[in-house]
């Protein structure tokens, strides 16, 4: 299993990476697996009985935005301040030795990716992300860098004034993810990437393509679903699904039953 992934890694003449939360996890982000888990991240929000749906719901921008931005004030410094594990350097090393292309697909709004010096214009996240805000209404298209500030009270989990704002209309501005039941998240800036993601996939389709999927769950199967599709899609394509609790995939794809970083570092240590 180990060495059939580093064998396929070893040949590889394009990588497609597909993260999902569990990428995040090496590096000490939460990954909200089930309220449990949320809640141990937020103390204040077990104590009220919130959940992760509860909480990342885009209709406290407009009627608690001192709620909302409590939870993605907080979600925002923690991702600043959170380096890459060394998982993510390994990847890119396997790619500069290949002198291969590659591409990121990720759920993570995080940008770990980016942090972690992999090229913006190569990273295509289907949620959005957090270093970039919207109008929570919104009042136009624009989509704008994340340089706020905001400053938590933790025991509360709530942001103190003054709130970001909109600097079209003045409104209480939100970060461009897309949240649950949410029908004002503005996806240009995700369909610009995916453009450029199918370009990528044109161009590379007859070359040795190996997948790289890792920390992607079935509870939202986006990332896997991607995974899927390019590996039965494509000819010369190989998926290595890395996952510790749901690593199953038809042969001839690869299951790595491990972490991120143990999985990538196993792999590693057979190139």
């Amino acid at each position: 299993m180990l060495e059939h992934a580093a064998s396929i890694i070893g040949t590889a003449e394009t990588f497609v990476l597909t993260a999902g939360a569990g990428m995040g996890v090496d590096s000490g982000l939460p990954d909200f697996r089930g309220d449990h888990g949320f809640w141990r991240a937020y103390p204040a929000y077990a104590r009220r009985g919130l959940s992760f749906v509860d909480c990342a719901n885009p209709r406290h921008f407009a009627h608690d935005p001192s709620f909302a931005w409590g939870f993605y004030g907080h979600r925002t410094s923690l991702y600043r301040d959170t380096p890459p594990h060394e998982g993510f350097h390994i990847i890119r090393k396997w790619i500069e030795r290949n002198s291969a292309a590659y591409f990121v697909v990720t759920s993570n709004v995080d940008g770990q990716f980016q942090k972690a010096g992999y090229a913006d214009d190569r990273i295509m996240e289907v949620h959005g992300s957090i270093h970039w805000l919207q109008c929570q209404q919104p009042c136009s298209n624009t989509i704008w860098s994340n340089d706020e500030v905001i400053r938590i009270d933790e025991s509360t989990m709530r942001a103190r004034a003054p709130l970001p704002r909109c600097p079209d209309c003045g409104e209480v501005s939100r970060p461009n993810i897309l949240m649950f039941g949410d029908c004002s998240w503005l996806p240009d800036r995700t369909r610009i990437q995916g453009h450029a993601f199918d370009r990528f996939m044109a161009k590379n389709a007859d070359r040795r393509i190996v997948v790289i999927e890792i920390g992607a769950g079935s509870a939202i199967p986006t990332i896997r679903a991607t995974s899927e599709r390019i590996g039965w899609g494509y000819k010369h394509a190989t998926v290595i699904r890395i996952n510790p609790r749901e690593p199953e995939i038809t042969s001839p794809h690869i299951s790595v039953p491990y972490g991120a970083l143990e999985g990538v570092r196993q792999i590693d240590a057979l190139l």
